[in-house]
């Protein structure tokens, strides 16, 4: 197989949720270029609507224009999220710094997924928060004035440490929040390029609640989540390269790039760059002979999404891929770790269980049979790229998924792949 072409991916779908949320806080029109168009960042422009915010359809180019950081009001109906945990736990931050009571719910998958974790410091901040039994959705939200907090997160989550700034940048009050391990900064870096005092120090996350968030213009830089199941294409093709073209390249979103070159794949960054406080690149990925890896917790949040994707390339190396430190799997769109071991060996490939993680060992045999995704975007696009190496022959029960994160993610893969 050959891999030849230019691809620019759809707009980074945690900077696209964040860009909506800070504009319709903030203090004036800004523009919005490039966001990504997908069920997800649709939530949370219909979640904003129904508290009172004036955000336009999605589009590649759009103004919101901000009513400020009180400008939240009572919802008339409950915030339908979707499938979306980023709408949920962020907005779910400027609710309960709010004088509303909003309810939040989701589909079937968003409805098992854990709560509790950004009920705690909301709670512990003041507010009212009602959650069922099995601690997820529908949750309630009684919010209003807020008390400052010091928090010490149990997982390294970007949407806790998100909620937790937000409610306290909406309520005027200090926060700080420490993680096990350093997790996503979009929302510090888009906070202080908004006129936020944002400051990090040994893994302490502390926000100034005061003031104001400028109206700032953002153009979204591509995902690197979804630039990813392209280079691994290119990274497991037996000639050619891909570009990749303005992809973000954040360090903590940038952990399986960094694993794909040292598993032995040609990685490369052209044109680096900065952009609304993120940097942005071209990245150029070719093929190698590549070789298992391991993954532990240190490395886990930096790749978090893209492990179901490591899973399936590795059966392709040479040699055994441990990856460890990666319960939070279990609490995504579906179990990850159940869901791609089952899928793994249904097709024929050598693959294991672990309590926090899996093993998979690598071979050249052809692998062939029906992937069930439970409805799981990254499960489907990371089969579909295993799909389309020449041997195998993988059927992904419901491509349609992909549109959550990635609406043309099966044209742009037909494209790339020549042979």
């Amino acid at each position: 197989m050959t891999v030849s072409g230019t691809l620019r991916v759809p707009g980074d779908k945690s900077i696209s949720h964040r860009a909506l949320l800070l504009s319709a806080l903030s203090d004036g029109p800004c523009r919005i270029a490039g966001i990504l168009e997908s069920a997800d960042v649709r939530s949370t422009a219909d979640v904003l609507r129904t508290l009172g915010f004036d955000i336009p359809r999605l589009a590649s180019d759009v103004v919101v224009r901000g009513s400020g950081l009180h400008a939240v009001k009572q919802p008339l109906a409950p915030l339908d999220c979707g499938n979306s945990g980023t709408t949920t736990r962020l907005i779910a931050g400027v609710a309960a710094a709010s004088p509303v009571m909003a309810t939040f719910i989701g589909d079937a998958s968003l409805s098992r997924r854990p709560m509790r974790r950004v009920a705690r410091p909301l709670a512990a901040m003041g507010a009212r928060i009602e959650l069922p039994p099995h601690e997820g959705l529908p949750m309630t939200i009684h919010g209003g004035s807020l008390q400052p907090i010091e928090w010490r997160s149990d997982v390294a989550s970007a949407q806790v440490k998100s909620a937790v700034l937000l409610a306290a940048l909406v309520a005027g009050v200090n926060a700080a929040v420490m993680e096990p391990m350093p997790s996503r900064d979009h929302t510090e870096r888009m906070l202080a390029a908004r006129g936020i005092s944002v400051t990090v120090n040994n893994g302490r996350v502390h926000i100034a609640g005061e003031g104001r968030l400028r109206a700032v213009d953002v153009r979204v830089p591509g995902d690197p989540s979804s630039a990813a199941f392209f280079a691994a294409l290119a990274a497991v093709a037996d000639a050619g390269h891909l570009v990749l073209e303005h992809v973000c390249v954040n360090e903590t979103r940038t952990g399986f790039l960094r694993l794909l070159r040292g598993m032995g794949a040609r990685v490369a960054e052209e044109g680096r760059h900065h952009e609304g406080g993120e940097p942005v690149a071209d990245l150029v990925v070719g093929p190698g002979a590549l070789r298992g890896a391991t993954v532990d917790a240190i490395d886990v949040p930096s790749m978090i999404d893209e492990l179901p994707l490591l899973a399936c390339i590795a059966t392709r190396t040479s040699g055994e891929t441990i990856i460890t430190g990666a319960r939070e799997l279990r609490v995504k769109e579906s179990d990850r770790i159940a869901a791609v071991v089952g899928n793994l060996r249904t097709i024929g490939a050598c693959a294991d269980e672990l309590p926090d993680g899996m093993r998979i060992t690598g071979s050249r045999g052809p692998l062939t049979g029906r992937v069930i995704t439970q409805g799981d975007h990254r499960l489907a696009m990371a089969f579909g790229v295993l799909g389309a190496i020449p041997g195998n022959e993988i059927e992904v029960d419901d491509p349609d998924c992909v549109t959550v994160s990635y609406p043309n993610f099966w044209a742009d893969l037909a494209r790339v792949r020549s042979g």
